[in-house]
């Protein structure tokens, strides 16, 4: 397929796309974003598109895929808001209890021990902790998936031995 048939075969597929987005999402504003980041992985990733296979079913992959995605590294932020009287409240689970000084001065510290390191360790564990997959790490910084393992390892055992002050 040459890439002017894969440009018009994206584009006559963008309204089913947008459809489906839209029931993924029940947001048009989300859902135009999920449609311009399948887009875009579509056009990033087109070489790894099997020819004479169902170009369709591809494109509705990498959008469920994104969805999903989207969607586990926004349950790991477990910060939810509550939109009433226009205010944003943070709900705080009722199991939860406050922080306490001594946790936030840990805390402090860790962060201070991560930002002193390297940025070619710093910023692959800092994308970890954001919840990125080792996978999307690799590809935004086009790096190997292996190397950023070994650099989200090798930066675990430099803060562990760190911070052994604070092993429990």
């Amino acid at each position: 397929m040459t890439q002017l048939q894969f440009n018009t075969a994206l584009l006559g597929l963008q309204d089913k796309l947008l459809y489906y987005a839209l029931s993924l999402t029940s947001d048009q504003e989300k859902a135009q974003d999920l449609l311009q980041e399948t887009f875009l992985k579509a056009l990033t990733y087109r070489d790894k598109f099997t020819q004479n296979t169902n170009f369709k079913a591809w494109i509705y992959t990498i959008m469920k895929n994104t969805f999903i995605n989207n969607y586990r590294r926004n349950v790991k932020t477990k910060n939810t808001f509550d939109g009433a009287n226009n205010d944003f409240h943070l709900k705080f689970q009722k199991d939860k209890s406050y922080p306490s000084p001594e946790s936030i001065y840990s805390s402090k510290e860790i962060i201070k021990c991560i930002n002193a390191l390297e940025d070619e360790y710093k910023v692959p564990f800092n994308m970890f902790l954001d919840g990125f997959k080792y996978k999307e790490i690799a590809e935004d910084l086009n790096l190997p998936l292996g190397t950023v393992k070994s650099r989200i390892f090798f930066t675990r055992k430099k803060l562990e031995k760190s911070l052994k002050d604070y092993a429990s």
